[in-house]
């Protein structure tokens, strides 16, 4: 029989990402006692976290720290106060064998498209603002009202079917209102301008299109450190976060009024925690999965379906490989999505000044043929994509690595 523990608090905490320990971190300030219980058995910070292999650094995604929120950008700066930094924010979309800046540039643009595509695509967006589309239901169709049909199947419709795994008819207009929010042609056209010209050379006021940005704060050594440091004043305080602690159910006492909160280690051990109340940052699947008895209204959270990826890391001798932060890939001759260089999110991701560090992201489903592949078949299938796209000499390559991201 596994051997069981039990422990006690007001606060019963499940997943150590950014929610659940920024949640943690407040109530320990307020003097309540806390347990947080995460699965994974080494980082904190959930989606955010940073993980480290051989002194590299990944940022599992991209985490740019803006807010509009004085509060929020205040709670940063009181949690990590010493290890900001600023970063300049560069990016690009691979389209058609030519890169174009993100946010565009006017005359860059015009150029890379050449006049009669880029007249076609003023003529498309003049046609859907004369012509819009009824009862517009689905992301294609509010996109195409947007910015016109040539613009969309351009920069919007390889992207995001690569990202999430269906067409953009299946998405829903309301998802791209929220996606897009604050973006609009004539506002892109005009800042492009700007940019081509010189003359939006001023700093962030925080009340800009976060799509627009020139800057911003990143933690030096990856967004995994603020997560660290929160966890860490958690832990200082007398509370509890229990790695490697998978959550197996959720149940109510109402004789105890009190919540019962059964776990598993990886050793198989069974931990429960009674608590007063309980906060969870879990996937909202697994969360209605484990609660007993299932209320009948939450059933339906249980036919929610996620998209996954991972991220295959290269080494690569080369001490700039590109400037930008990250760049989108619009190529259906890849499978790429996106590929981050570490070294310009910050230089202490990358230990080696003779090498540069690049995270090429893979969108996927959990179980389908890039997320089972084996590790070195997908460093040789990224190997092979950045050399398609021009990027670098495979023979260049000196190491990779790979982090799947479910959910």
């Amino acid at each position: 029989m596994p051997v069981k523990s039990e422990a006690a608090a007001d606060v019963a905490i499940i997943g150590a990402g950014p929610a659940g320990l920024t949640a943690a971190y407040l109530l320990t300030k307020a003097g309540y006692s806390v347990i947080v219980i995460e699965k994974d058995p080494v980082y904190v910070g959930g989606i955010s976290r940073t993980v480290e292999q051989a002194g590299f650094r990944f940022d599992i995604g991209g985490h740019r720290f803006f807010s509009k929120s004085r509060e929020v950008v205040d709670l940063w700066n009181e949690i990590l106060p010493d290890d900001f930094i600023q970063r300049p924010r560069m990016s690009r979309i691979f389209y058609d064998g030519k890169f174009y800046s993100y946010p565009l540039r006017g005359f860059e643009a015009l150029r890379n498209l050449g006049i009669f595509r880029s007249a076609m695509c003023m003529a498309s967006y003049g046609y859907s603002k004369l012509f819009p589309r009824k009862d517009v239901k689905s992301f294609q169709e509010w996109t195409i009202n947007q910015f016109g049909e040539r613009l969309f199947n351009i920069f919007f419709k390889t992207y995001t079917e690569k990202v999430w795994g269906m067409p953009c008819d299946e998405i829903s207009a309301d998802w791209a209102a929220q996606r897009i929010k604050g973006l609009s042609l004539g506002g892109a056209v005009i800042d492009g301008l700007k940019r081509s010209l010189g003359l939006n050379k001023r700093p962030n006021d925080g009340m800009e299109t976060k799509t627009l940005l020139e800057t911003f704060r990143y933690p030096r050594k990856g967004p995994g450190m603020m997560w660290e440091a929160a966890r860490d004043f958690v832990e200082a305080k007398g509370n509890r976060v229990l790695m490697n602690h998978a959550l197996q159910q959720l149940s109510f006492d109402s004789k105890l009024d009190r919540w019962r909160v059964a776990a598993k280690t990886g050793e198989g051990k069974n931990v429960i925690i009674s608590a007063a109340h309980v906060i969870s940052s879990a996937p909202i699947r697994e969360l209605t999965s484990r609660i007993h008895p299932l209320p009948k209204a939450a059933s339906n959270a249980l036919n929610l379906k996620y998209r996954d990826f991972l991220t295959v890391a290269l080494m690569i001798r080369s001490k700039d490989i590109f400037p930008d932060n990250w760049i989108y890939i619009h190529d259906s001759k890849v499978k790429v999505g996106r590929i981050q260089n570490f070294r310009s999110w910050s230089p202490e991701m990358v230990p080696d000044p003779s090498l540069a560090c690049v995270g090429l992201e893979y969108f996927c489903f959990e179980g389908d043929g890039l997320w089972a592949s084996s590790d070195e078949d997908l460093v040789a299938l990224a190997t092979k994509e950045m050399a398609i796209l021009g990027l670098c000499d495979p023979d260049d390559v000196v190491g990779g690595a790979v982090v799947r991201q479910e959910k």
